[in-house]
């Protein structure tokens, strides 16, 4: 089965639980909280990624971590994940579960993408006009690439504007070599 179509399942009956049980919220910090802890903890990744260690000792691992810490239908969710030797695609799942909460509210996800950070006064205004734009509410993640070298690169779902230097270097170098070759 295709790795997008697991995770896609895993994280809609996630979500279908959270809405039944009215704990979508409760899920969502859950969520974060495991993410949080597989960015953190390299050595928590290799043991869920090892074939070396027994299904039965990823369980329990995550359950002593995880117990008091995340709802209890979250923690019978995750030991499911582990059970089902699908725990390769945490990442993903929880990626999906919370697109499908943002969607669920009209909430749109933004990446502004610059080359050096920006002020927290020019994040605000252009979520505001990006409100504006997509007439949604915004939820805009910053990432910082140097290779873009100046300028911005804003993508909303499945639609990006490349105001980027790289960009503009890029399509004046194609129109002089189009225009040599002529």
């Amino acid at each position: 089965m295709n790795e997008s179509k697991i995770s896609v399942r895993y994280a809609k009956a996630l979500f279908e639980l959270g809405k039944e049980k009215d704990l979508l919220d409760a899920f969502v910090t859950d969520t974060n909280l495991i993410d949080s802890t597989c960015n953190e903890s390299s050595d928590f990744v290799l043991m869920l990624d090892s074939p070396v260690v027994k299904t039965s000792q990823k369980r329990s691992v995550v359950k002593s971590i995880f117990t008091d810490k995340i709802n209890a239908n979250t923690l019978n969710f995750l030991d499911l994940v582990v059970q089902n030797r699908r725990e390769m695609y945490l990442k993903d799942i929880s990626r999906n579960f919370l697109a499908l909460c943002r969607k669920n509210k009209g909430i749109l996800s933004a990446t502004l993408t610059t080359a050096s950070a920006i002020e927290e006064e020019g994040k605000k205004k252009l979520s505001n006009v990006l409100e504006k734009a997509f007439d949604s509410k915004i939820e805009l993640n910053e990432v910082i690439d140097k290779d873009i070298i100046g300028g911005f690169v804003i993508r909303v779902e499945d639609q990006q504007l490349d105001a980027s230097v790289s960009n503009q270097l890029t399509q004046i170098k194609r129109e002089l070599l189009s225009n040599h070759i002529k």
